[in-house]
């Protein structure tokens, strides 16, 4: 049922006194129930606002506001001209997602400001509560005089209360965004991307980011002094942060706020504050998973480049194919199919990729004539190496091609630590650039998995062909670098993955590598890469090991069985650094799936079946580390069992260390 409220809400009005004595308006906004409140007054004519959730002071007064060039402080020196406040409810129906239906219910609060000076420039704060956190962004509408603007900072600040563990990456690094988390409290950090996650000392899990990201430089955040987080726009070449013609509308600056880590996970707010789908029931998209010529490349068995160990290759093509319909598979990505390649493509440099040509002993329309033959879509793929210069001289006819042979998925690369070596991927070019893709993409019926990219802010519910992508330290490294270890899977579900699907690439069987190069491996086992297809979210999910290592395997059944599409989902337990479970049911049938992983430690998890159907009976399919199995002895071993479940019963998992479970409950 989809339900649309709008009516005006009663606005709490109080005169407090500011540190000089003086008397000064305050204004405050609670959530729907009460839980979260947001109090907004000016003091010395500069905006402040505050937050508490329940009698917990969250966030004392905090700055607000601009400087723009010329010094000219766009933060203080205003009056209150207006304050309105509503209130807005309703459901609304996911194309496909971690949750089909979803309730997008808010108190508003826009403040409409003026500065006293000659120049009168007018800004908008607009605020919203929900009852699993907060939000505000800025709007700067038209002005009497008309001029182009350029923020040179912003001075958003969060006065954090508490001091709390904080789970960070840098920001502003070589490597964009592909940094193992790190935990220190929030007084200590330096410049950090968002999502920031933070245990408070309070006892809340907070989470900090932003929301409907377009035409403006993203934010990370940096500790100024205490436990003071300030806004920090990744700024352009030049140290400009935003160039602003006209008006401009900044993301949302939100702080999800919640009891324990794990209810971060299921909160939607991202979502609800981007704007309804512009798209429609997309017909070319429907979630899937996919095989790739892949994983041979990040070992070492295959080249990207042109020589006597290509990977992309019309023979190799056709084999994957084969592979692919004779397990009852749909979809193959092939990297490196393109003219272009080097064995320095990943190197700092502008690169000269074709978009149109294939690589020598590729034929790319007798592979996708192959392919669907035997009912197999093949999914394009765009390394761009950051050279965008080239790769937008080349993109109506590169996805016209891909249009004309009836394909509707490109995966899109930005290896490379700047944008054409110059700009920041998180800057406002590189936002506008994304989102220009996207909508380029969507002209011609393609599903976009983007690489190298900026962060997820829930556009894909704006463009709901905007189905995945990396924007984080994936299964890759497993295979030419010292590895991700245990912990890191167990601390992205309440970090990155808060901001949206996430390709990391699952599914390794042969965990220990055994044809890739000297020392490297996945540092977990094989029955915990089977259960993030449950605990890492994603409408499209990659089975990213050899054809070889999954062939006449009984635990491949699991990935043919697993969905990708979901009714709902369920945490059942979890934290940070140390273990979750988590439960979703499948959107198409009555079946419910569960991941358990843990760290480097075994652990032994009791969990209740409350999740399911308490009037129906199911058969658990447990796919489980073996007996003795962890991460260094016997890793690949996997026992399958089966056993009939209630709701009413719990089941005792015990996870070898860096190990998991996957459990399909198929309902009788």
């Amino acid at each position: 049922m989809i339900k649309k409220l709008i009516l005006p809400v009663l606005l709490l009005s109080i005169s407090i006194g500011n540190a000089q004595g003086k008397k000064t308006k305050s204004y405050e906004l609670a959530s729907p129930a009460g839980k979260n409140k947001i109090q907004f007054q000016l003091v010395g004519s500069a905006p402040k606002y505050a937050v508490t959730h329940g009698k917990t002071q969250v966030i004392t007064p905090s700055d607000m506001g601009f400087m723009l060039k010329n010094n000219e402080d766009f933060s203080n020196n205003f009056e209150v001209l207006k304050v309105e406040n509503s209130t807005f409810d309703e459901t609304w129906e996911q194309v496909w997602g971690e949750k089909k239906n979803i309730r997008n219910h808010y108190n508003q609060m826009v403040v409409q400001l003026q500065q006293k000076d000659k120049n009168k420039r007018k800004l908008e704060i607009q605020f919203r509560a929900y009852d699993d956190g907060i939000a505000f962004r800025y709007v700067y509408p038209k002005q009497e005089t008309k001029d182009s603007i350029f923020i040179m900072d912003e001075k958003t600040t969060f006065n954090l209360k508490e001091d709390g563990k904080a789970w960070w990456i840098p920001a502003n690094r070589e490597n964009r965004d592909e940094y193992l988390f790190k935990d220190a409290p929030v007084s200590t950090l330096d410049t950090v991307l968002t999502p920031l996650t933070i245990e408070s000392k309070s006892g809340l899990a907070l989470s900090f980011h932003e929301a409907n990201l377009k035409d403006f430089a993203s934010m990370t955040l940096v500790n100024t002094t205490g436990t003071q987080l300030k806004s920090d726009l990744v700024p352009w070449a030049d140290g400009v942060k935003v160039r602003v013609k006209d008006t401009f509308a900044s993301s949302w600056r939100t702080l999800q706020i919640a009891e324990k880590p794990t209810d971060l996970i299921t909160s939607y707010l991202i979502l609800n504050l981007n704007e309804p789908n512009k798209l429609g029931k997309i017909s070319y998209f429907k979630p899937y998973k996919y095989f790739g010529i892949w994983w041979g490349m990040h070992i070492g068995k295959y080249t990207f480049w042109e020589s006597d160990k290509q990977g992309a290759t019309t023979k190799h093509a056709e084999e994957y194919i084969d592979f692919t319909a004779k397990e009852g598979f749909h979809h193959l990505l092939i990297e490196g199919w393109n003219k272009g390649w080097t064995p320095a493509w990943y190197e700092n440099k502008m690169h000269m990729f074709s978009f149109t040509k294939s690589a020598d002993n590729f034929d790319l329309e007798k592979v996708v004539e192959y392919g669907k033959k035997n009912d197999v879509a093949l999914i394009g793929y765009h390394e761009t190496g950051s050279n965008l210069i080239n790769y937008l001289k080349e993109i109506d006819d590169a996805f016209a091609l891909y249009k004309k042979l009836g394909m509707h998925s490109v995966k899109i690369g930005h290896v490379g630590s700047k944008l054409n070596m110059k700009e920041w991927h998180f800057g406002q070019f590189g936002v506008n650039y994304f989102r220009y893709v996207l909508e380029k993409a969507a002209q011609y019926d393609l599903a976009v998995l983007y690489h190298e990219s900026i962060k997820d802010t829930g556009e894909r519910r704006t463009y709901p062909n905007m189905v995945s992508r990396e924007a984080a330290r994936g299964q890759e490294y497993n295979a030419w670098s010292e590895g991700n270890p245990p912990n890191h899977l167990t601390i992205i579900p309440f970090t990155r993955l808060l901001s949206g699907p996430m390709d990391f690439t699952p599914g390794i069987f042969d965990v220990e590598v055994k044809q890739g190069y000297p020392g490297k491996r996945v540092h977990g086992t094989t029955a915990q890469q089977l259960a993030l297809y449950v605990t890492i979210y994603a409408p499209i999910q990659m089975m990213a090991d050899l054809p070889e290592n999954y062939e006449g395997k009984p635990a491949l059944q699991f990935l043919k069985d697993v969905p990708t599409d979901w009714e709902t989902t369920k945490v059942v337990n979890g934290e940070i650094g140390q273990y979750i479970t988590t439960a979703r049911k499948d959107r198409n049938s009555e079946d419910w799936y569960l991941g358990s992983i843990t760290n480097e430690k075994a652990r032994d998890l009791v969990i209740p079946l409350t999740f399911l159907d308490s009037k129906a009976t199911y058969e658990a399919q447990i796919y489980a580390d073996a007996e003795g199995t962890d991460e260094t002895h016997n890793p690949s071993a996997v026992a399958i069992s089966k056993k009939t479940v209630k709701a009413s019963d719990v089941l005792k998992l015990h996870l070898g260390g860096a190990g998991g479970t996957a459990i399909r409950f198929k309902k009788l």
